[in-house]
């Protein structure tokens, strides 16, 4: 599919959203050109039951009305993930609900979990939230389900105010992790110095 064949709205919605990148991963904008590809991943009933709002099964359909619908309201930002090499492996977004904090969320196809993607991929999440967005706290936690994706469970543990961690706002999230430097940002403006 060519530019001229994208609807005018995919299009803006593409070029309003920033690409983040890190050292394995970009995250962008979901596309139509993605849906075969999210349908195939996201069709795995383990992805359902580490989610709250992905059914199974999953088809081609319910990809095309997740693109169809990603980053259209106020309330809710949306990437897939992908390798630099191109390969679409999952997806991650951010979301308000209500009047709790923004929270964030994620899942990666089976064949990708335990190799660090969704780690590297939320410490980016977190930084945009953070340094781009201007969130104060947010809210997140990956599956508790036994051992499905391993070590997901392990990512929403308690933040020990003790220790000092990386990132300049560690304390107010709700993961555990240490954060560490910020991974690059493409197309975004320079952070401000303080």
């Amino acid at each position: 599919m060519t530019l001229l064949d994208r609807s005018a709205s995919e299009s803006f919605r593409e070029g309003s959203l920033p690409v983040l990148a890190t050292e394995r991963l970009i995250l962008r904008a979901p596309c139509f050109e993605d849906a075969k590809t999210i349908a195939t991943l996201a069709n795995d009933r383990r992805i359902a039951e580490n989610t709250l709002r992905i059914p199974h099964p999953y088809g081609l359909a319910d990809a095309q009305s997740f693109i169809t619908t990603a980053n259209t309201t106020g309330g809710e930002i949306v990437f897939l993930i992908a390798r630099r090499g191109g390969a679409v492996i999952g997806a991650c977004g951010i979301a308000q609900f209500g009047e709790g904090p923004p929270e964030i969320g994620y899942w990666l196809g089976v064949p990708f979990w335990g190799q660090g993607y969704a780690t590297e991929a939320v410490r980016a999440l977190l930084d945009h939230a953070f340094d781009d967005l201007g969130y104060d706290v947010v809210a997140g936690g990956a599956g508790e389900q036994s051992g499905l994706a391993p070590g997901a469970g392990k990512m929403r543990i308690p933040v020990d105010g003790r220790r000092p961690l990386s990132h300049p706002r560690a304390r107010l999230i709700r993961a555990g992790r240490s954060i560490p430097s910020r991974p690059q940002a493409v197309g975004l403006s320079p952070r401000r110095q303080a």
